[in-house]
């Protein structure tokens, strides 16, 4: 999982072997806007997976083609060992689908939810780990925007895994990037906004996710729907505070990871390796996952919601596990009528312009 090689295809290539017929749906895991993940096991190598698709007509309907055709050209171009890396994509006629690592650990949310306390040097560990993948990023030139508890993922041995590139977005000199999308970093909300930000973005964001798995509320009070001003303002006058437990270490460094200007704050990885706090890490260990966290997580189990897995069940009109029979059943319907082949014939036809056209796009 994770560092292991593959051969990316490309998104949705219509000649792609690999089909929804191959897999076998065992579990809802979770839910996003406007996709859903499941637990899937290829039939022919039994290998376990997690699979996240998206209903095509919700995504042409909320105008998210090109983010899925986007998220998808980044990943099939990235793999790491603390990356939720890409196997296969694919289409039908209701969905897309993309089929990654399964990470049997849960999120970081999910574990903060539990009450759990992450000590210091848990959290030393993800902070090496994870600066690792956002060093990975930045040297192909991508922005996740969207470090958080949320979006990294544990494997059964406790090391972190960053997920769900959905706003992710490629730097360059000639596209700069000035959009306000996930990360509420303080070069977002200046005076002269809209401005261009850079990678350090991300590493705002490390030192925020950092901050709330040791403390479990996060240093700055802001809220989804709070206003543009507001945030400013947030950063203008809020004072971060640090309890006395923590090492007088761990309080610089995430001082360095929180400064508010984005030319002074840590935003590479030759910041943290040359920084005191961290000159006994054998970095190359990390990388290969021979330090071992202290947290486990709990072992034999899926550590997510059991909800995903009856609101799949009990709410939803067309559950994943049931679509090969439906599907089925929709074919047989469809040859009995002319004008149900015709209208079904338009609406596909329709659907695949819009999506060729995304491919073309991008």
């Amino acid at each position: 999982m994770g560092a292991n090689s593959s051969s990316k295809a490309p998104p949705f290539d219509g000649n792609e072997d690999v089909t929804f017929d191959h897999f076998e749906i065992l579990r809802a895991i979770g839910k996003g806007s406007f996709g859903k993940v499941c637990v899937v096991q290829k039939t022919d190598t039994k290998k376990m997976y997690a699979m996240k698709y998206m209903n095509k007509q919700k995504c042409v309907e909320r105008n998210e083609v090109r983010n899925v055709f986007k998220e998808l050209q980044i990943m099939q171009g990235l793999e790491h060992p603390f990356l939720v890396n890409l196997w296969y994509s694919f289409q039908d006629d209701e969905d897309m689908f993309m089929v990654v690592d399964l990470l049997l650990g849960g999120d970081l949310r999910y574990h903060l939810q539990q009450n759990v306390r992450f000590p210091e040097g848990t959290v030393k560990l993800f902070i090496c780990e994870l600066v690792l993948a956002l060093d990975y990023l930045q040297s192909r030139h991508i922005i996740h925007r969207d470090i958080k508890p949320d979006n990294i993922l544990l494997d059964e041995q406790g090391h972190v895994h960053i997920t769900d590139f959905n706003i992710a977005t490629t730097l360059t000199k000639d596209s700069p990037v000035t959009t306000i999308a996930g990360t509420k970093a303080p070069e977002m909300f200046s005076p002269t906004a809209p401005t261009s930000y850079s990678f350090a973005v991300d590493w705002w964001s490390l030192g925020v996710t950092a901050y709330e798995l040791l403390r479990t509320r996060r240093p700055y009070h802001i809220r989804a729907n709070t206003s543009t001003d507001e945030i400013a303002h947030v950063f203008r006058t809020a004072t971060v505070t640090y309890p006395a437990a923590w090492s007088l270490d761990m309080v610089t460094l995430l001082r360095k990871l929180l400064e508010l200007n984005p030319e002074k704050r840590f935003s590479q990885l030759k910041d943290i390796q040359s920084f005191p706090y961290l000159s006994d890490v054998n970095w190359d260990a990390v990388l290969q996952k021979r330090i071992m966290p202290e947290f486990i997580p709990m072992k034999g189990r899926l550590n997510c919601d059991p909800a995903f897995e009856l609101e799949e069940m009990i709410l939803e009109s067309k559950p994943l596990h049931k679509k090969k029979k439906r599907l089925a059943k929709k074919e047989k319907d469809m040859s009995k009528s002319n004008s149900s082949q015709v209208r079904a014939g338009e609406y596909k036809h329709v659907v695949k312009e819009v999506f060729h056209f995304s491919v073309v796009a991008i």
